[in-house]
């Protein structure tokens, strides 16, 4: 299941078809049956402060707030510095009798190109928009997460980034992001509702110093956090894109 694919100069090469950050979505992979997960006790989010908690979620303009769903209680903002910038910031915002408190702000990249409205198979961006975060997984143990998590050797990956940066190590915990996939599976199925055509296969997942196909990529350190705090009991989600975007 694990082999090398050749590919043009200048794209991320995966040892398994597995995400959009590898290639773009458009082949078709079986679904994995999930390995048996090491759990480790999860880590608790911080107890919110007063003087922290803003009414409405920093950042979102009311059409993107629009979209986040009222059951949500946690919802991880991801800002791009701008529509063609691969750089970006990762907040996650707890909802509380108050208002929402932010924790800390982690850097982070996203695709090549940028961002997106209206995502294809290997356009080279990250598609901006409001999607539910429902599965783990990775090639490392659970580190404490509460979300289903699929510890599996199939998240090997191989290979040189865009900026010939190696890949070793960028699955080794990942969180699937839900656009054009089936919530409640293996990051590892490849079920695109939406067609092949519409990318797919795009994961919060280790950075590894560089643009990504369409994932938004964290410090390892950071992705361990994000993991052990996300809950599915709060309903999370994700609201990504690049800045003026999300303010409207």
């Amino acid at each position: 299941m694990i082999t090398a694919i050749r590919v043009p100069a200048g794209v991320l090469v995966a040892s398994l078809l597995v995400t959009g950050c590898a290639q773009g979505g458009g082949a078709t992979a079986p679904r994995a049956a999930a390995a048996e997960a090491v759990r480790e006790t999860s880590v608790a989010a911080p107890a919110p402060s007063a003087s922290t908690t803003p009414r409405e979620l920093p950042g979102l303009g009311p059409g993107t707030l629009a979209e986040v769903p009222s059951t949500a209680r946690q919802v991880v903002v991801v800002t791009g510095q701008g529509r063609d910038s691969s750089d970006s910031t990762v907040v996650l915002h707890e909802r509380t009798a108050s208002g929402w408190q932010s924790g800390q702000e982690w850097p982070a990249h996203n695709a090549l190109k940028g961002w997106t409205s209206h995502h294809t198979a290997g356009d080279l961006h990250s598609p901006i928009g409001v999607f539910s975060l429902t599965d783990a997984g990775g090639l490392l143990p659970d580190p404490g997460t509460r979300l289903p998590y699929d510890h599996s050797g199939g998240f090997s990956i191989v290979g040189t980034g865009f900026e010939g940066e190696s890949l070793a190590g960028s699955f080794d915990y990942v969180v699937a992001i839900d656009y054009n996939r089936k919530p409640g599976t293996s990051p590892r199925d490849w079920t695109r509702p939406l067609g092949a055509g519409r990318g797919g296969g795009i994961w919060f997942h280790v950075d590894h110093g560089g643009p990504t196909h369409a994932c938004i990529s964290l410090r390892k350190t950071d992705m361990r956090a994000l993991l052990r705090a996300l809950d599915p009991a709060r309903h999370p989600v994700v609201v990504m894109g690049d800045a003026a975007s999300l303010a409207r």
